[in-house]
C-alpha cells in the first residue's frame, strides 16, 4: 500500500472524528446555555428553542459537509 493513500485515509478519519467531537461540544454547550437562558427567562424559551434549533442544524452541516470531503478525498484520490 502506497504511503500517501495511508495518509489520506489517517486526513479523512482526522477530519470526521475531530469534525463530530467539535460538533458535539458545540451543541452541548449551546443546548446548556438554553437551559441557563430558559430558566431565567420562561417567556423567552419559545424564541429561544426556534433560534437554538436552527443552530443545532447548522452546527450538523457543517459536520456532515466535513464528512462528506473526507469521504471525496478517499473516494477520488489523485495520488494514485
Amino acid at each position: 500500500m502506497d504511503p500517501v493513500v495511508g495518509f489520506v485515509a489517517l486526513a479523512a478519519g482526522l477530519i470526521i472524528g475531530l469534525g463530530a467531537a467539535g460538533a458535539c461540544i458545540g451543541i452541548g454547550i449551546m443546548g446548556s446555555r438554553f437551559l441557563e437562558a430558559s430558566a431565567r427567562q420562561p417567556e423567552l424559551m419559545n424564541t429561544l428553542q426556534t433560534k437554538m434549533f436552527l443552530l443545532v442544524g447548522l452546527i450538523d452541516a457543517s459536520f456532515i459537509i466535513g464528512t462528506g470531503i473526507a469521504l471525496w478525498y478517499t473516494t477520488a484520490n489523485p495520488f494514485k
